[in-house]
């Protein structure tokens, strides 16, 4: 049985530059079709959408994927099996809010079909004695204590005790490396938004720049015009002062002389209108130079995220060689206190032979 459709809508998709990993690069030239499928054969979910000829996004989704709005139109999700984070800016804040209320339901339907297949895993080999993934991932982290200096139920109460505390200062370390990366993600989606308003700008300004020399050439050309219409009524005039012998001859060039500065008159109207035409650059500059200096603080606070990250990365390891070191202490301290009551034992029993002596 082939994949059925779900849910479609219309984004604009982008994926994450493998090289840098920070930038955004276009996988789509326009808006295109984003649909949830669920495959009825291999019983998943997915997230599938075709550009032409070309699948551009093709992925499974799993109970432990999150979508998240980093603006108002742009969300995005990371897929380690495809090994890249996709990116989808949709036309409207309803859109995105939509596109995520499905995401989440299709996750949690993920979640259902994996359990109910390790369920029926679990039915089918009732007899091997196997444990859910993460039950053993627990055993293997907390082996159980040797009943000494106490009873074993406090020891493994303090030993939870302390994988507590160690999993909720884990937890707060992965917190602040999420918002870290989500906020540099953000200045990188407005980064990318502003290098594209700036190569619009510079768009403008060019076309800008060749219309102002079209209508340079233009408006030298009419001043040509009219100066030589303006030499064509001094010749007729001149020649109406030595041809003037009939009224209907002064007529006729009375009408031409009127024709010629009608026409004069139009062409000194194009001329001005074609200079009051002429675009405010300066405030195209101004813009450009504000475009350009938001880039360059951008830039400076994506610089100082990374120290921070790099930062919290080095905490996070040492946390970890502490507490490996701890653990080490501790398993000494318990070996050597399982020698002492082994000692302790051979001088009870010394003790009893001596007394039934």
């Amino acid at each position: 049985m082939g994949e059925q459709p779900l849910f479609s809508m219309k984004a604009h998709v982008f994926q994450i530059d493998p090289d840098t990993k920070r930038n955004w690069i276009p996988a789509s030239k326009h808006a295109v079709t984003v649909s949830f499928f669920y495959d009825a054969g291999r019983s998943v979910y997915r997230i599938i959408s075709v550009g032409g000829t070309k699948a551009i996004i093709n992925s499974t989704i799993t109970p432990n994927m999150t979508f998240t709005k980093t603006s108002q139109k742009f969300g995005q999700w990371a897929d380690s099996r495809a090994n890249t984070v996709y990116g989808l800016g949709f036309a409207t804040e309803q859109q995105l809010q939509q596109f995520s209320e499905q995401f989440k339901d299709f996750k949690e339907a993920a979640r259902l079909v994996r359990d109910k297949s390790q369920e029926k895993f679990e039915l089918l080999s009732p007899g091997l004695n196997i444990s859910a993934p993460q039950a053993l991932s627990m055993d293997r982290q907390s082996p159980p204590l040797l009943g000494v200096n106490g009873s074993s139920e406090d020891k493994l109460f303090r030993s939870k005790s302390a994988d507590m505390e160690q999993s909720m200062e884990k937890e707060q370390m992965r917190k602040m490396l999420s918002e870290g990366s989500i906020c540099e993600r953000n200045s990188e989606a407005e980064l990318f938004s502003l290098r594209d308003s700036n190569a619009k700008l510079v768009a403008a300004l060019q076309d800008a720049n060749s219309s102002i020399e079209h209508w340079k050439t233009q408006l030298a050309e009419y001043q040509e015009e009219t100066d030589r219409l303006r030499e064509q009524v001094a010749d007729l005039e001149a020649q109406s002062g030595v041809s003037a012998s009939t009224e209907t001859g002064n007529e006729e060039l009375t009408q031409s002389v009127a024709e010629m500065e009608a026409l004069i008159k139009a062409k000194d109207e194009e001329i001005k209108t074609l200079r009051g035409k002429k675009p405010d650059f300066g405030e195209l500059e101004k813009e450009r130079e504000e475009a350009i200096q938001r880039m360059q603080d951008l830039e400076v606070k994506n610089s100082e995220l990374e120290k921070r990250v790099q930062a919290v990365e080095s905490d996070l390891a040492s946390s970890q060689d502490a507490r490996n070191r701890a653990e080490i202490a501790m398993q000494k301290v318990i070996e050597t206190l399982d020698v002492k009551i082994f000692d302790l034992s051979d001088l009870r029993q010394n003790l009893a032979k001596l007394l039934d002596n």
